[in-house]
């Protein structure tokens, strides 16, 4: 895509969120299905995913792992964060690699040592970028695809979050 085709795709996008800022509020679903063992089936809108334990805590490593998944949706919103950016700031990146690695400790997933905290301890994001870019819009780059990358600043940040249980 190019800068102009994307200004003028959410240039009108941008206007009317500042019209109407409630219009800009939007609410993602994500649904999955209790399956046979220690699974969770979910319907990504494209395929069938199947969801279970890593082998660090009893799986076979069959089914796709909560904890891969998260590192996939960053590796994902970073790579498509950071080409809308580029394309926006004029910057040819002409291929890379983004890649996420994230530290678990199982003592805290299976309870093992109540002081190990559960879920990752470290997660690092980096690019490898096929540019001729300068180093100062290197730099640029990073921070507007840091600042704009939903799912990082979802992690930073930590949303309010609600949990509820119902028998059918």
């Amino acid at each position: 895509m190019t800068d102009s085709t994307l200004s003028a795709v959410q240039g009108p996008l941008k206007q009317q969120y500042r019209d109407d800022p409630g219009s800009a509020v939007v609410t993602l679903t994500s649904s999955g299905h209790l399956g046979d063992g220690v699974s969770c089936s979910l319907d990504t809108g494209r395929a069938m995913a199947a969801a279970g334990l890593h082998p660090a805590a009893g799986g076979d490593g069959t089914q796709l792992c909560s904890g891969d998944m998260l590192l996939e949706a960053l590796v994902a919103c970073a790579g498509v964060t950071l080409s809308a950016v580029a394309t926006s700031l004029g910057i040819d990146v002409r291929g890379g690699t983004i890649r996420a690695e994230g530290d678990l400790d199982f003592r805290g997933t299976l309870a093992v040592d109540k002081e190990v905290p559960v879920g990752f301890t470290d997660i690092r994001l980096s690019f490898e970028l096929d540019t001729d870019a300068e180093p100062d819009q290197l730099a640029t780059l990073e921070r507007l695809t840091e600042r704009y990358c939903v799912v990082l600043q979802t992690i930073r940040t930590a949303p309010r979050l609600s949990v509820s249980t119902t028998a059918s």
